[in-house]
């Protein structure tokens, strides 16, 4: 066992760290925004579209920089790219804390944006491309681990500044920090070696894989990257030059691998993560919680479910595989997301009634339950507590006083009314007992994401692509996740209005069964599997309804026409396509 799966060298690990801040950085800024938002609306009192654009400005700038960043990744190299995303990401920071306004503090999140993108691109691939094959899923959702963690830590962060006016620029403040011990220590670290080699620094690659593999393990793994490479290079001189886009699209293996990659990344998003997250909060508050600020900690209990999860990951997937993971955990989120979607039917069903009408309510005075009431950005709902429970038969929909959401503007919820102590003010929840059924959905579907489509679309886009398209393509995917998630969070609100909040999660349950049959289908096992075979899975017409351990590895033929078959497979014969530079088994002609 030994022979075969080594211990991972200390400078593996150091290399893994450093790498993986990127990935922390990724989860804090995506956690940090709804923490500072609840100061900052008070502070620039701001609308819902400035609420809006301050969070979609850096999703949207975040896939532009994805994409750029697959084709700098090619021609400046993984480092520099990890690099170049530290820095800007160190500036978005010091913009965003230092902000005297919220046009400046809009800057800030596109400038943190570029860095968030470029880094979700660059370093699981930097990751894989330096980790030894048995270890490779392990040190890649080491980076999924930090993602969740900067999540979960972002929610620790935003619950101990949330008592001060002024703590949202600490939040923002204190991502520089990780930024900076990442730009100090890649200053010190190598280049993938793959990315080496491909650009004919054979020596310092060989260097790089010695401290990574120990000098015997190195010298054979130099040797299949540089015969994958030649290769490649083989390919290229007959293509005479053509961009690496022709090529993919071109090549059907790996136009193949990119679509599983890219829909792998699509259906991470649209099965419903940043609406469970987004309702965390607002869950919790159903569960009968008041204080914002205990909401806040309570929230990060519930989203360190996720790190959890990637924790669980990290040790199955070497045991379990890529493909079970995958299928196993978007199988268990369509279980979750049907529960959460009943769970608010019945909150729906069972809500209280509106039947105290306020004359000077305005429009707000018109909807007659609190399920309605509530669906209105301007309006919320108010109501006495029946005793200890949260559960009420009615209650009076009131106008939000903007300038301090706390309040409605009129009525018994208003911030000049005495209020009484069994008065709440439910700005954005309803009262309901089934409160806690959602919030035990949430936690399972945290829990569940976590264990498989949280960490494995990045996982498995690392290993797919050959080298020469691993930049390219591993940025297309990442470009597809922050546009289905800038779709998400561009949408979401109206179709909760169009069709119901439960309505919305019985939408993602049916989107998630999309994507297992779609999965299932096409995603082959890559578990052990060394990076330069692993495109060749996607090489016939259907790539798997099994693991993938009983394929025939497709591989260039020499230019003397002898046969290089990856994997001997006795149960195929193996044949030269005259002509052509593949050999396929006879029963896939």
């Amino acid at each position: 066992m030994t022979e075969h799966n080594p211990s991972l060298t200390s400078f593996i690990k150091v290399l893994t760290f450093f790498a993986a801040l990127g990935g922390f950085l990724f989860g804090y800024d995506c956690g940090i925004i709804s923490g500072a938002l609840v100061l900052l609306k008070t502070e620039y009192n701001l609308s819902t579209l400035w609420q809006q654009l301050i969070v979609s400005i850096t999703i949207g700038s975040a896939a532009v920089a994805a994409l750029a960043g697959g084709f700098l990744n090619d021609i400046l190299g993984r480092k520099r790219v990890i690099l170049l995303a530290s820095f800007i990401f160190t500036i978005g920071a010091g913009v965003m804390a230092g902000t005297p306004n919220k046009e400046v503090l809009l800057v800030g999140r596109l400038v943190v944006g570029l860095g968030v993108g470029l880094a979700a691109t660059t370093v699981p691939v930097y990751i894989a491309e330096c980790a030894p094959p048995h270890a490779r899923g392990r040190l890649v959702i080491v980076n999924g681990c930090c993602i969740a963690g900067g999540t979960a830590t972002a929610g620790v962060i935003a619950g101990s500044f949330s008592y001060f006016s002024w703590g949202w620029r600490i939040m923002f403040g204190l991502s520089a920090v990780p930024a900076i011990i990442q730009l100090i220590g890649f200053l010190f670290l190598p280049e993938s070696p793959r990315w080496l080699v491909r650009h004919g620094h054979h020596q310092k690659a060989l260097e790089v894989l010695k401290k990574i593999h120990g000098s015997q393990q190195a010298e054979k793994e130099h040797e299949i990257i540089q015969n994958s490479e030649r290769k490649q290079k083989r390919i290229e001189h007959e293509q005479k030059g053509r961009s690496v886009v022709l090529q993919v699209l071109e090549t059907p293996a790996v136009r193949k691998a990119l679509i599983v990659g890219c829909g792998l990344q699509i259906i991470q998003q649209f099965a419903g993560i940043n609406t469970v997250v987004y309702y965390n909060g607002t869950i919790i508050r159903m569960s009968g919680v008041e204080s914002d600020t205990v909401t806040l900690w309570l929230a990060a209990a519930v989203s360190s479910c996720s790190l959890i999860g990637n924790l669980i990951s990290l040790f199955l997937v070497s045991k379990v595989g890529r493909r079970k993971l995958v299928l196993g955990s978007l199988a268990g989120l369509v279980i979750c997301l049907i529960f959460i979607g009943v769970a608010f039917l019945m909150i729906s069903i069972t809500a209280p009634s509106a039947d105290i009408v306020n004359p000077v309510a305005g429009i707000c005075a018109s909807y007659s339950t609190c399920s309605d009431c509530i669906l209105e950005e301007n309006c919320g709902f108010c109501f006495r507590q029946n005793g200890s429970s949260y559960v009420t038969n009615s209650g009076s929909c009131l106008p939000v006083d903007k300038t301090d959401i706390k309040h409605s503007i009129v009525g018994m919820c208003s911030e000049i009314y005495n209020k009484t102590s069994d008065t709440v003010w439910g700005y954005d929840f309803c009262p309901s007992s089934f409160g806690y059924m959602a919030l035990a959905g949430m936690v399972m579907y945290l829990l569940i994401f976590g264990q498989g489509m949280g960490p494995m679309p990045w996982v498995i886009n690392t290993e797919i692509y050959p080298t020469w398209a691993r930049g390219f393509c591993n940025g297309c995917a990442t470009a597809a996740n922050w546009i289905s998630n800038l779709i998400i969070s561009m949408t979401f609100l109206s179709l909760t209005e169009a069709i119901t909040r439960y309505g919305a999660f019985f939408l993602y349950a049916g989107i998630a069964v999309v994507g297992f049959v779609f999965l299932f289908t096409l995603l082959p096992e890559t578990k052990d599997k060394p990076l330069e075979d692993i495109v060749h899975l996607f090489a016939r017409p259907v790539c798997s309804c099994c693991t993938g351990e009983s394929y025939v590895q497709y591989d260039i033929v020499n230019t003397e026409g002898e046969e290089e078959p990856l994997l001997n497979d006795t149960k195929n014969e193996v044949k030269t396509i005259p002509g052509s530079d593949t050999v396929k088994p006879l029963n896939a002609l």
